[in-house]
């Protein structure tokens, strides 16, 4: 059933959940899962097997030590997927599976899946 007048975030969550019925991590390779506020970029790696969070980024660290005000939002995005590369390797995860969010793979969301993925992680 399709109801009128959704906002864009709605239809997001609809795309979302579609999208998570397919993807599931593991603890052999865990799901890469970005969101974006209008503010700041988020990604988890999440192992949904024991629901639990193993690594995380957000540009909401980058704000604190003030690198953010001179990056625009791609630049921004890159630097997140480098971090949560680097943090992932630490705890040695090399594979995930990439969780988009229901956004589409353009702009921040791919920038930062080619920057995770320039970083050492692999899907």
């Amino acid at each position: 059933m399709r109801l009128k007048n959704n906002s864009r975030n709605q239809k997001r969550v609809v795309r979302h959940n579609r999208i998570r019925g397919k993807v599931k991590g593991t603890s052999e390779c865990p799901r890469l899962s970005v969101f974006c506020s209008l503010k700041f970029i988020y990604a988890q790696v999440i192992n949904d097997d024991d629901n639990k969070v193993i690594a995380q980024a957000n540009s909401k660290e980058m704000q604190k030590k003030e690198k953010k005000a001179s990056l625009n939002n791609l630049e921004v995005a890159d630097q997140i997927g480098k971090m949560v590369a680097e943090r992932c390797l630490t705890q040695k995860i090399e594979k995930v599976v990439f969780d988009r969010g229901g956004y589409k793979y353009h702009g921040k969301i791919k920038a930062l899946a080619d920057s995770a993925r320039k970083n050492g992680l692999k899907f």
